[in-house]
């Protein structure tokens, strides 16, 4: 199910941007910083349950997320020094954000935890797949892209429906729902890559 799998596709889209971004002299890293930036905005709002600046965030980081990379190539600033930026703020950006909706009191902390787990060795074994030579890997059931697409749904959604269902709000049961996919997800990625060795 995975968006990732769409990434040349977008990038066609975010190509024409990335082009005039480049040209009035935007940097690739310049993005990615404000990725960061508006995941640290994310992840307060979800603590201090600011949820229309928490959506509004998480559409900014999920768009600068996308443009970095297309900047870098139209540019021809692809590295291997801007591609460790790039992953190791993506991956603050989701402990900010998921963290943000954990400790703003949507779900219980153990859940919370089990999900970042997941969304963690999510990441970890998409990227070393790379490292051990199969070639960064996009598969299984749940990628960065599908996350920041459901969690944007769904805080839209808990913004319009606030109340409890039964123990939790929306936010809650998606970050049940995350504990669960994510973790499957990483597995599915061990799975597929330990087959190709």
């Amino acid at each position: 199910m995975t968006l990732d799998a769409y990434r040349g596709r977008m990038g066609r889209i975010l190509d024409p941007v990335a082009l005039t971004l480049s040209k009035h002299g935007v940097s690739a890293n310049q993005l990615s910083l404000l990725s960061l930036l508006s995941a640290v905005v994310a992840g307060a709002s979800f603590y201090v349950q600011a949820l229309s600046l928490a959506a509004i965030a998480i559409a900014l980081n999920a768009l600068f997320d996308a443009l970095d990379g297309c900047v870098a190539r139209s540019s021809n600033s692809e590295s291997r020094k801007g591609d460790m930026i790039d992953h190791v703020i993506d991956r603050y950006a989701d402990i900010l954000i998921f963290g943000g909706i954990t400790f703003g009191g949507y779900v219980a902390w153990q859940v919370g935890l089990v999900a970042l787990v997941g969304i963690l060795m999510t990441s970890y074994l998409g990227t070393q797949a790379q490292a051990i030579g199969v070639g960064r890997t996009y598969r299984g059931l749940l990628g960065r892209a599908d996350r920041l697409i459901i969690v944007f749904v769904v805080t839209i959604a808990t913004i319009l429906f606030p109340a409890n269902i039964v123990w939790f709000p929306l936010l809650g049961w998606m970050m049940v729902a995350l504990a669960v996919a994510s973790n499957v997800t990483a597995l599915q990625r061990f799975y597929l890559v330990y087959r190709e060795l």
